[in-house]
């Protein structure tokens, strides 16, 4: 049996942190799905189509890495792809609480699918989208926190060529 896991995010941008866990992840899993979720709470930067074009090309080089773009509930679309696991990141503790309630719920929704939670690696430990894009809107330089291709795809947002 192919062990598949489901690796969610907005990520809005994608960054060398989320990378780091896609590429580690799929050391273990026979396959990674990596699902573009459109978060209701936030106000993406990029549409959900520019975050999988973005995730498909800074994956490229992954061969059992592939990028979806999904709707509605974790669990419903980690059934569908008849995954046995979701893959998450931690940075720190802070994110522990958090991806403990996400965990709960979804173990109520379906508890066939375990979650499975990667440390991020220290020198992305503070790394998150948001920071990322205000940086970027500054003008500041994301070459060491990004992928090339993010990088220019913020430039294009910013309007910094």
């Amino acid at each position: 049996m192919t062990r598949l896991a489901i690796c969610p995010g907005s990520f809005d941008p994608v960054t060398n942190g989320h990378l780091d866990i896609i590429r580690r992840g799929a050391k273990v899993f026979d396959e990674v799905v990596v699902a573009v979720f459109n978060n209701q709470s936030k106000s993406p930067l990029f549409t959900v189509e520019e975050r999988v074009e973005l995730l498909e090309k800074a994956t490229a080089d992954i061969e059992n890495v592939t990028i979806d773009a999904c709707n509605g509930l974790l669990m419903d679309y980690a059934k569908s792809k008849n995954a046995q696991a979701v893959l998450r990141g931690l940075r720190a503790v802070s994110d522990f609480e958090y991806e403990m309630q996400l965990t709960s719920m979804n173990r109520k929704l379906n508890e066939e699918i375990e979650t499975f939670f990667m440390m991020t690696n220290n020198q992305y430990s503070f790394l998150s989208s948001s920071m990322v894009k205000e940086i970027a809107k500054f003008q500041a330089n994301v070459s060491d926190v990004v992928p090339k291709v993010v990088e220019e795809a913020l430039k294009a947002k910013f309007h910094q060529y």
